[in-house]
């Protein structure tokens, strides 16, 4: 016998998210999509000051959210940290993985310790705040979204350290959506394509590098951060019960020409 059909549900109301590296940019503008989409959300990154005005917005829309302080390379704090936050939320059903560190550097001359922060943020902190979300989440399951990149499909020279987390991100997404459908844990990543953020800026003041890559792209524009909002409440919404292990790049078609 054919299942009944149910139509899917694109709304969080009553979801419980959290959202790392909240104040600015990429981070600030899921966290204003999932308040937009019912979920109440939790802000946080390394210093709660900067997340007031995302809170500010988030409730001057009538939507509720909550500060906390969260340093993702601090793995030893991040499940007291995580467990803190579920309970002030009374509960946790998503995380995004956001927190991000970009550093551009010929190769030759990346260091130690230039290599550690990039990657400890980038992948060992993602490792670990999923690890902290997975514990806190309720028997029913919950959603991951983690950030990935262009570069965790195609080479970026220059951006080794930012590559190989990236890289390593899709990778985990894979196989932690894996292990974790038992648990009705679903694990899944965006990877924007050419968005101007601040991290992001340093490629875009190269005039000459910004015209190439614009007219590389075939809706000849690059991405304005809202563009990353719908993708992301589909992934962690009831519409996408049944998907796991995936990352949607939201590109303007930039991937499929290469």
């Amino acid at each position: 016998m054919e299942p009944e059909i149910v139509f899917p549900v694109f709304h969080l109301k009553g979801k419980k998210a959290l959202v790392t590296g909240a104040s600015r940019g990429i981070g600030r503008a899921l966290a204003l999509g999932l308040a937009h989409a019912g979920a109440t959300v939790a802000l946080t990154g390394r210093k709660t000051e900067t997340l007031d005005a995302t809170m500010k917005e988030i409730e001057s829309l009538g939507g509720s959210a909550i500060v906390r302080q969260m340093d993702v390379t601090d793995s030893e704090a991040i499940g007291r940290q995580m467990d803190a936050c579920a309970r002030q939320l009374q509960g946790l059903d998503i995380l995004i993985n956001n927190a991000g560190h970009e550093s551009v550097c010929d190769s030759l001359e990346v260091t130690p310790e230039l290599w550690d922060t990039i990657v400890d943020t980038n992948l060992k902190g993602a490792f670990f705040c999923a690890q902290a979300a997975a514990r806190a989440m309720p028997s029913s399951g919950g959603a991951i979204v983690n950030l990935c990149s262009l570069t965790s499909s195609v080479g970026v020279p220059t951006a080794v350290p930012y590559t190989s987390s990236k890289s390593g991100l899709l990778g985990m997404t894979r196989a932690l959506a894996a292990e974790w459908a038992g648990r009705n844990i679903r694990v899944n990543a965006i990877a924007p394509g050419y968005f101007r953020t601040e991290m992001t800026d340093v490629f875009f003041q190269n005039t000459a590098w910004a015209e190439d890559m614009q007219a590389k792209i075939p809706m000849h524009r690059f991405g304005h951060v809202q563009d990353l909002i719908g993708a992301t409440v589909f992934l962690c919404s009831a519409a996408a019960a049944y998907i796991t292990g995936q990352m949607l790049t939201i590109d303007g078609g930039y991937l499929s020409t290469l």
